[in-house]
């Protein structure tokens, strides 16, 4: 070996052991264990294509608190309910923290949004605003109505195939009755085919999921090397163009029908329009602009759209794949609802297998294989180990749900009797499962995704038979994921439906 061979190995060895050192010992402390980082890069190299499962191995072997490198953003890794209870529940104040991302700078205006804005006055107020005008029970309720019409319309479409021997693809009919259903909630009509909408918010939503290298390696920004900023502000600029004339639309309709109550959610915003953003506020220094609603609007159709259509094919998929769990669900619903009539949201309180199905559901398959990511506000000591501040907090829900520890060696099955007890419930409190998370940052819609999935699933399942197309057993129906800000089927369910009410 040559002495300049050497000496360049010795320089490349040294600064791996500095990128450890920085990792791992900040000032004397100890972080948590993690993958050794390689220069300017980190771990990046070690995420792959389905990031929830890469991290879900390192953590088998470095722990439920693990530390990795992402390019410069030093990121912790939580994988255990146990660990997610000290970062959401214990440690909550300091962990409410989001970083700051490209497609917040674009899709909500840096920080004018609610799930991505920063922790404090603004966050505090919008969130506030979801609570009291947009998710509260009561109105989730008032939109009964549009669930059971465009619930009645998508079970005639399906009779229809059936009637003419068709299979139909379940995965694009769920995602047709959760935009019809979302877009008259939240914009108070249905989108036309003349309108590309659904199409801009799976492109944002698949942005959203990348791993931008621009948000761990700021000098690389510029080059745009993924091409994800072009693409970004290109559906950025079209989506605002949709929003603007929604908003358009409303504020004529409010001039013209100032009497009217208002029904849909961008109503109930654009009535906010030009007032204070804090009503005690005497200077009014802070008003609600177009901006401030769009943001907003951004964060609603996204939390809406993708995220339960994905759980609801998912839950048909394990249904499909176990005749014996579907089988019980049914009988349940016989026994609830009957055979001669659909199925009504007064009945969904009564259905306790359908509670369970969905808890498994998402215990395998959560709304996202991470939340929303979190940031620490200042340094801390966590379960003994140094976490600096502007730390980002990434809990894997997919690895959580995967846990022996918690779930036993049957762990990987689809069995929603775990669940029997009925002592853990989807609201946040119990760790074990958070599939819509918990504390300060838990999802504020949460009510509204959850009643519209049950009704959907169970209506489906009441109203048909289903059979797999072509022969196909059920433990060949292919369950591959695709990597987003949801986790998706890699590819649409197929299934042919047969009508089974009697009335």
């Amino acid at each position: 070996m040559s002495f300049s061979t050497l000496a360049l190995l010795l320089v490349l060895f040294g600064a791996l052991c500095l990128f450890r050192l920085q990792n791992h010992n900040k000032n004397g402390r100890k972080m948590p264990p993690g993958p050794f980082p390689l220069p300017i890069i980190g771990n990046l190299h070690m995420i792959g294509k389905l990031p929830h499962q890469s991290l879900h191995h390192l953590a088998k072997r470095y722990g439920p608190i693990m530390s990795v490198l992402l390019g410069r953003v030093p990121t912790i890794v939580v994988s255990s309910p146990a660990a997610a209870e000290l970062f959401l529940r214990t440690h909550d104040a300091v962990f409410s923290g989001r970083p700051k991302l490209q497609i917040s700078k674009y899709l909500t205006y840096g920080p004018k949004g609610v799930v991505f804005s920063e922790y404090g006055p603004y966050w505090r107020t919008v969130r506030k605003w979801f609570s009291l005008h947009l998710v509260s029970a009561s109105r989730v309720e008032s939109f009964a109505p549009v669930r059971k019409e465009e619930l009645s319309s998508l079970v005639e479409s399906l009779r229809e195939a059936e009637t003419a021997g068709e299979t139909v693809d379940l995965s694009r009919k769920v995602s047709k009755v959760i935009e019809v259903i979302m877009s008259r909630v939240i914009f108070g009509r249905s989108m036309d085919d003349q309108i590309e909408f659904k199409p801009l918010i799976e492109e944002a939503m698949n942005i959203a999921g990348a791993f931008n290298l621009s948000d761990f390696l700021p000098f690389l920004a510029p080059l745009d090397l993924q091409g994800l900023t072009r693409r970004l502000k290109r559906t950025s600029n079209d989506l605002h163009a949709f929003f603007d004339k929604i908003i358009d639309e409303h504020e004529q309709g409010t001039k013209h029908e100032e009497q009217k109550p208002y029904t849909d959610f961008v109503n109930v915003l654009v009535s906010l329009l030009d007032t204070p953003m804090n009503p005690k506020d005497e200077a009014q220094e802070s008003i609600i602009d177009r901006k401030n609603i769009k943001a907003i609007m951004v964060d609603m159709v996204a939390a809406s759209f993708d995220t339960t259509t994905t759980a609801i094919e998912w839950t048909l998929s394990e249904l499909l794949r176990h005749p014996r769990v579907m089988a019980g669900l049914q009988q349940e619903l016989e026994r609830v609802v009957g055979r001669n009539r659909m199925v009504e949201e007064s009945d969904l309180p009564k259905l306790t297998c359908l509670d369970m199905v969905i808890k498994e559901s998402f215990r395998l398959h959560p709304v996202a294989p991470f939340l929303i990511p979190h940031e620490s506000t200042e340094d801390i000591i966590v379960n003994g180990y140094f976490i600096p501040k502007k730390s980002r907090i990434m809990v894997n829900t997919w690895s959580m749900g995967r846990d022996r520890k918690v779930w036993s060696d049957d762990a990987e099955e689809f069995f929603p009797e775990r669940f029997k007890d009925g002592n853990i419930d989807l609201r946040g409190h119990d760790f074990e499962l958070i599939p819509f998370g918990s504390g300060r940052r838990g999802c504020p819609g949460m009510q509204l995704g959850l009643c519209t999935m049950r009704l959907i699933i169970a209506q489906l399942v009441h109203c048909f038979d289903w059979e797999l197309p072509d022969g196909m057993l059920p433990d060949e129906l292919d369950m591959t994921e695709k990597f987003g800000l949801s986790l998706p089927r890699a590819n649409h369910l197929i299934a042919k439906p047969t009508y089974r009410i009697l009335g």
